[in-house]
């Protein structure tokens, strides 16, 4: 006796080949009904033995598509029969309140890669290849459900061939939105950049990109997300001419190589790296440099890391097939400024960097700048969350009592977006520093509104009155509620969400400044929090920063002030380097505006006294970009010391002085030891303060929980001893992995805080 049930299937479902893997099912198991994308999810409608249909259901969950993540099946049994004659894929329906997760931008999958380079296949070597396994999603997604005509595809017409693929339920790209080929599809063009936006006959633009590329020119690359800075890795001219064009000192390139045997042979890459190099996300992926091999220091100096990535897009595959050598491939911006996007606007602001352009016709509906993630302790780490990660949704262990959206922070801005158990963390948007950044930022936010159909009715923002994503926040008027979050409560509580715990926890937040509820600018302290709220236990001891900002971009300021904290006005006879080389004028001005206050805003933060000893070890006495001064301090660490030096805990443990170490250090450098191993007794003795500070708190609040957040924590070495010394002492550690340590992290500890105040009344 034939019965009738509706399937209800929510998640990550369209777009992503779910219809046809159900088409297919049903057809196998001679099941009559229907299968439609709606405004949720994904509804089937089906008809045959009750037997079947469990054993129908049971399949869809254990064997789904590879791309697919299914959240919930919701089902209704002994439906009236509808009497279908066979089983169909109908058309998305688009009533109803929208609410679909939407798939990421996913690599080149397999089967395309095969016919990419199959001189039999009618795609062969068309750097547009796509299948509802891979290829652009968010990027060309303009509203939802995600059909082709709500996509930047709607400008290209589909042949009769692509159109029999697209219409053909048991094709692999049955409804791939994307689908193209050479003759229906975009096309590529090579421009010459000195030549006012020429374009240059060619048949193979591909080819004669490679080539000039190999020949040491700059070629700026159009690829899913944006644009790329492109140039031979190896040819130390060219990759110096890159970082000079684009004002780009000092930070690390990106590199891209043809395969991972490629990038062993540069870096040392374990089974785990090697998983996310490959994955489908295709981040970059940040790995330990050989010392056996040699690449320009241009391209990552002052680093023992290189951050590599392999190709997700068929035109990179082109670009690099057979490459023995890795290519530079860095995004498109001019320093401090998002990615372009838009073809206009990349000749616009690109044209000086780049020798050539290599664009193609398809339209860029949302910028997304490539994912940064490194490896620790067998998981991931996510630095930067972005293309091949955005716009998945991290789900939460509790749910959102409203909509809200929370503003994050200024520096690696992102935004967030919460509805039922979701957190909708946007794209790496930036620092919001200026008017470009916030346009992204504020068009970001637009575009997940409409997607996603949300309607936010609270507000979460950061506490800096001049941060420009707080100002933003306050000057909505379309938000019944706004709730301000303390910069390092929202770090805290970024880091028990990624880990979904409730309660309390010892959170230890480690940055480079935020702004504490006193109005100083906090950045390393120790807590007792909840998602509710967050009592500070105990801080770095405040110190001056002579100049505000300028003492950020200066290191030298930091260690000045920190050698007369420790020493007095006696640090000027000391016999080190720093002192010897150090501007006394522009110490007596210092020391001036210390004094009297003047323009020297007071800070508890560890990251600027990383910078302090980085400095005084005369690494980096100014920095080039955010964390500089850290990075390099790390690099130089001697990785087998046991000694360390010893902080001073005072006031019944609430303020921690830094001046013990700051005279420890002076001494072993007096003494002629290495800054390598100063660097390694620096970092051992950080990791055994936090954990006295932890045991300390333990013993007074009977918590055993520790999590770890801010920027500080992407110091490898530090968070390796970290953990190890708080295991050792029966912790259990909590750090961060779905969403970055750093700031990019702050909107989703945003969310969280806020929703726990909606839920309590307190806000």
């Amino acid at each position: 006796m034939p019965t009738r049930t509706q399937i209800l299937v929510k998640g990550m479902v369209q777009g992503v080949g779910f219809r046809p893997f159900v088409f297919g099912l049903a057809r196998r198991r001679a099941l009559k009904g229907q299968v439609l994308n709606n405004h949720i999810g994904v509804l089937i409608d089906i008809e045959g033995e009750s037997s079947t249909i469990e054993h129908f259901i049971n399949e869809i969950t254990l064997n789904s598509p590879p791309l697919s993540l299914i959240e919930s099946v919701e089902r209704s049994d002994n439906l009236d029969l509808a009497h279908y004659q066979d089983f169909r894929i109908v058309e998305s329906a688009s009533s109803g309140e929208k609410f679909t997760p939407i798939s990421v931008d996913i690599a080149t999958c397999h089967d395309c890669l095969t016919e990419l380079f199959d001189p039999e296949d009618r795609r062969y070597r068309y750097p547009f290849i796509n299948c509802t396994n891979c290829g652009p999603r968010f990027t060309i997604i303009e509203d939802i459900p995600y059909d082709r005509e709500q996509t930047t595809m709607r400008d290209f017409e589909m042949c009769a061939a692509c159109r029999a693929e697209y219409e053909n339920p048991l094709d692999r790209r049955f409804h791939a939105e994307p689908i193209a080929c050479s003759t229906c599809g975009p096309q590529l063009s090579l421009i010459d950049a000195s030549r006012d936006g020429i374009e240059i006959e060619n048949l193979e633009p591909v080819d004669r990109a490679r080539r000039l590329l190999l020949s040491g020119r700059i070629v700026i690359i159009k690829g899913i997300g944006g644009f790329h800075l492109a140039c031979d890795a190896l040819n130390a001219e060219a990759v110096e001419r890159l970082r000079q064009r684009k004002y780009r000192e000092d930070k690390p390139f990106a590199l891209m190589a043809s395969s991972v045997e490629v990038v062993r042979e540069y870096c040392l890459v374990s089974e785990a790296e090697e998983a996310l190099l490959t994955s489908e996300r295709r981040p970059v992926v940040l790995l330990e440099r050989r010392t056996d091999v040699s690449i320009p220091e241009a391209v990552a100096p002052g680093v023992n890391t290189l951050g590599f990535m392999l190709p997700y897009s068929p035109l990179h595959y082109l670009i690099l097939e057979n490459l023995d050598r890795p290519l530079v491939m860095t995004s498109g911006n001019v320093s401090d400024e998002p990615v372009c996007y838009e073809d206009e606007d990349a000749i616009k602001r690109l044209s000086n960097i780049a020798d050539y352009f290599l664009f193609h016709n398809r339209r860029i509906h949302l910028r997304a700048d490539d994912s940064v993630t490194r490896v620790h302790e067998g998981r991931e780490m996510i630095l930067r969350r972005s293309r091949g990660y955005a716009p998945a949704s991290v789900k939460t262990a509790f749910k959102y009592e409203q909509q809200i959206l929370a503003c994050g922070a200024e520096l690696k801005n992102t935004f967030c977006l919460t509805r039922e158990n979701y957190a909708f963390l946007s794209h790496h948007i930036g620092d919001l520093e200026n008017l470009e950044t916030l346009r992204s930022f504020t068009e970001g936010i637009e575009h997940y509104k409409q997607i996603f159909h949300l309607q936010p009715e609270v507000i979460a923002y950061d506490l800096h009155p001049e941060y420009l994503s707080t100002k933003y926040a306050l000057a909505l008027d379309d938000a019944s509620t706004r709730i301000g979050v303390q910069h390092h409560h929202a770090h805290i509580a970024s880091c028990m969400a990624d880990n979904r715990i409730e309660g309390k926890v010892i959170g230890v937040a480690m940055d480079g400044l935020g702004f504490g509820t006193d109005g100083r600018m906090w950045g390393g302290e120790f807590f007792v929090a909840d998602f509710m709220e967050a009592e500070r236990i105990a801080h770095l001891d405040y110190i001056q920063m002579p100049g505000g900002a300028k003492a950020i971009r200066e290191p030298w300021r930091m260690a000045a002030v920190y050698l007369h904290r420790a020493l007095g006005d006696e640090f000027l006879n000391l016999n080190i380097p720093f002192v010897q080389n150090l501007d006394r004028c522009a110490w007596t001005t210092l020391r001036r505006m210390i004094l009297t206050g003047t323009n020297s805003p007071e800070t508890s933060s560890m990251g600027r006294l990383f910078d302090a000893v980085s400095s005084l070890l005369g690494l980096r006495n100014v920095v080039n970009y955010e964390g500089q001064a850290a990075i390099e301090l790390e690099a130089i660490a001697k990785r087998q010391s046991s000694q360390r030096y010893e902080f001073e805990i005072k006031d019944d443990g609430k303020v921690i002085s830094a001046e013990s170490v700051i005279r420890r250090a002076v001494e072993d450098l007096l003494n002629g030891v290495s800054p390598a191993e100063v660097s390694a007794k620096f970092h051992l003795g950080v990791a055994h303060l936090i954990c006295a500070v932890a045991h300390n708190v333990r013993a007074e609040h009977h918590l055993n929980r520790v999590a770890l957040s801010g920027g500080v924590f992407q110091n490898i070495l530090l968070l390796d001893n970290v953990c190890r010394m708080l295991r050792a002492d029966s912790f259990e550690v909590f750090t961060h992995s779905r969403v970055p340590t750093n700031d990019g992290g702050i909107s989703f500890g945003q969310a969280a805080v806020a929703n726990a105040r909606l839920i309590s009344g307190r806000i």
